[in-house]
């Protein structure tokens, strides 16, 4: 078993690579972050921030696992503000989602009632009349919403932020390379102790060339960052977006899914069509000016759940990878459960989400 005052190496700066060298360091390893860019470089350095459960039926391990993780979240970003001094944005402020026809509130219902049960009472899914805010939450086609108690928010640039300034204040070392070659970064990796890869889109493709099979791909993602100040305003998920209203006076709205794309880092026509839409779907952005426009590749294991454990026939090496749309989400579980593994030896990852799941 390794013991956790031995040296951890984690290659990769994006939330679950942060996320699992903060939990890490707070159990006494001693910790080396390499960063091939910079923090934030890649996709957790979006501007959404929803940290959204899946709907409370036909449960399984994936849909356990992000509860136990989002209920774990306000104390997890509570800690690392504390010891930061950086705010990352969370605030837990439910969601609501618009009930469109008498079939949907009977689903609606059905849900309420799972999460009765799932929920354990720690968070509810409930039917509403009007919101108190029609003005921020817009028009329902039956004047009934659903409104869930386990949503929240954060800014992920901020929360990036916060968790580099804990784990260096902490003691932890952390280096961004500004877009070094590979070789360069190899070399920075310690001799001993066990290495972690949380590399995202490119630690997909290393993987999935290493192991010959392709495990997972980058999705394309576009978002949009509207000038409007609603900080104490839930998340609305309207026709698929994600409103998600953020302290600072900005409200962030997402995201495309693009399987095929010309251009990872471009925002274009998919883009304008997204910001047309959530204008004419929540009132208080009609005449909202855009602020920033972003997109970027989102690592999507081929499992679909996040890709966690040992590397394959490679002794003391670690992936932490395919995060998706729900990384932020699952970070404060990914991180318990790596750190059991690397630093215990106790293996407590859940079937599904195994490297070898999405051979």
């Amino acid at each position: 078993m390794a013991m956790a005052t031995e040296k951890l190496t984690v290659m990769g700066g994006g939330i679950f690579g942060l996320a699992i060298a903060w939990e890490c360091l707070r159990r006494g390893a001693v910790v080396h972050l390499i960063e091939a860019d910079r923090i934030g470089a890649g996709s957790s350095g979006g501007i959404v921030g929803a940290l959204a459960p899946h709907v409370p039926e036909n449960w399984n391990v994936k849909k356990q696992f992000q509860l136990e993780s989002l209920l774990m979240a306000e104390s997890f970003w509570a800690e690392v503000q504390q010891v930061s001094g950086i705010d990352p944005g969370y605030a837990r402020l439910g969601r609501l989602q618009p009930l469109a026809n008498s079939a949907a509130l009977a689903q609606a219902e059905r849900r309420a009632e799972e999460a009765r049960s799932l929920w354990q009472g720690l968070a509810e899914w409930r039917i509403e009349s009007t919101p108190s805010n029609p003005g921020w939450a817009g028009h329902s086609p039956t004047g009934l919403w659903v409104f869930d108690t386990l949503s929240a928010r954060l800014h992920p640039r901020h929360a990036e932020r916060a968790l580099a300034a804990a784990i260096r204040i902490k003691g932890g070392q952390i280096e961004e390379l500004a877009k070094a070659p590979i070789p360069q970064a190899m070399s920075a990796i310690a001799e001993t102790g066990p290495v972690l890869w949380a590399t995202g889109v490119q630690g997909l493709a290393d993987l999935s060339q290493s192991l010959r099979v392709e495990i997972g791909r980058g999705i394309k993602g576009q978002a949009a960052l509207f000038t409007c100040n609603a900080p104490d305003q839930p998340q609305l998920f309207i026709e698929g977006l994600h409103f998600v209203p953020h302290a600072g006076g900005t409200v962030a709205v997402g995201s495309t899914s693009e399987r095929d794309y010309q251009h990872p880092t471009d925002t274009d026509g998919h883009l304008d069509a997204l910001v047309a839409k959530a204008r004419t779907l929540c009132p208080a952005l009609a005449d909202a000016p855009v602020r920033e426009r972003w997109a970027g590749l989102r690592p999507r294991a081929k499992s679909r759940a996040p890709m966690l454990g040992a590397w394959p026939n490679r002794p003391g090496h670690f992936i932490a990878n395919g995060g998706f749309k729900i990384g932020f989400g699952m970070a404060p579980k990914v991180a318990k459960v790596m750190a059991d593994l690397m630093l215990e030896g106790r293996d407590n990852i859940p079937d599904g989400f195994r490297v070898e799941d999405s051979l």
